[in-house]
């Protein structure tokens, strides 16, 4: 399956990666990190529609994808239009890296999301270093054991963790967390296929109290529609946004058709 590629060539990378910064020197520079990290929670949890707008380069069901704005202009667009940013910073298959992370902090005081395939501890303090506020913790990839330790870890930096669910056990794991933010992945990652009723379906047993995001999938007008009658807090959109020349406007037309239904 797709997921078990990705998390095995993940496990390679992360071999090189600690060739170049031991565990044990990632951990230090974490701790020794003064940055405070913004909140991602917050900058979610305001009225009406809230959106993450995503940096990527490219994933396994698109291919590379037709980006027409550089980086820059991109972060531009978003630092005026949503109310987080998320970079993709896996290698092989969505062919991110750390390296965009630490541009776009650069660019931008909106809270990042490292969004990566995180299984280990190191990519964690990794978060941290290259100037993260929040991880994404993907249940189907982490047993309870490290979802819990890996979620109080995040925790514990002063970073928040998007917790991603696809299924009702997911979503129970989830809540047995207490976590704060909650993704729903409309991309089954299994087979990459997508469906929007996978957030439909799991908005019926959301826990109180967490913000509920819905991600992929979403590019159009009705779909903004659709999920606002589920309740979704956000959205994660990436594909609508890399492709289009103007995320800026379309991500205002979105927030405004939120507001007319």
């Amino acid at each position: 399956m797709i997921l078990d590629v990705i998390v095995e060539d993940k496990k390679r990378r992360l071999a090189e990666h600690k060739q170049n910064i031991s565990e044990r020197e990632m951990m230090q520079k974490a701790q020794a990190d003064t940055r405070i990290p913004r909140s991602f929670y917050e900058a979610l949890a305001k009225p009406g529609l809230s959106i993450i707008g995503e940096f990527k380069k490219a994933s396994p069901s698109l291919g590379v994808i037709d980006n027409p704005l550089p980086l820059k202009e991109r972060i531009d667009h978003y630092n005026s239009s949503v109310d987080a940013i998320s970079c993709l910073t896996e290698e092989d298959h969505f062919y991110g890296n750390a390296d965009y992370l630490k541009e776009i902090r650069g660019l931008s005081m909106l809270p990042i999301l490292r969004k990566d395939f995180v299984i280990d501890e190191y990519q964690i303090y990794e978060a941290k270093v290259i100037g993260a506020d929040a991880v994404l913790l993907i249940a189907a990839i982490l047993d309870d054991a490290r979802l819990n330790a890996f979620y109080e870890l995040t925790m514990s930096l002063g970073m928040e963790a998007l917790v991603e669910v696809h299924d009702e056990r997911e979503l129970e794991r989830a809540a047995a967390l207490h976590a704060r933010i909650i993704g729903v992945n409309n991309r089954n990652l299994r087979d990459f296929s997508i469906s929007l009723e996978t957030t439909a379906r799991l908005s019926e047993k959301r826990p109180a109290g967490c913000l509920f995001v819905s991600e992929s999938g979403v590019t159009e007008d009705q779909h903004i529609k659709f999920l606002k009658t589920y309740g979704v807090d956000a959205l994660l959109i990436g594909r609508a946004f890399m492709e289009s020349d103007n995320p800026e406007a379309l991500a205002a037309r979105w927030k405004a058709r939120y507001l007319e239904v």
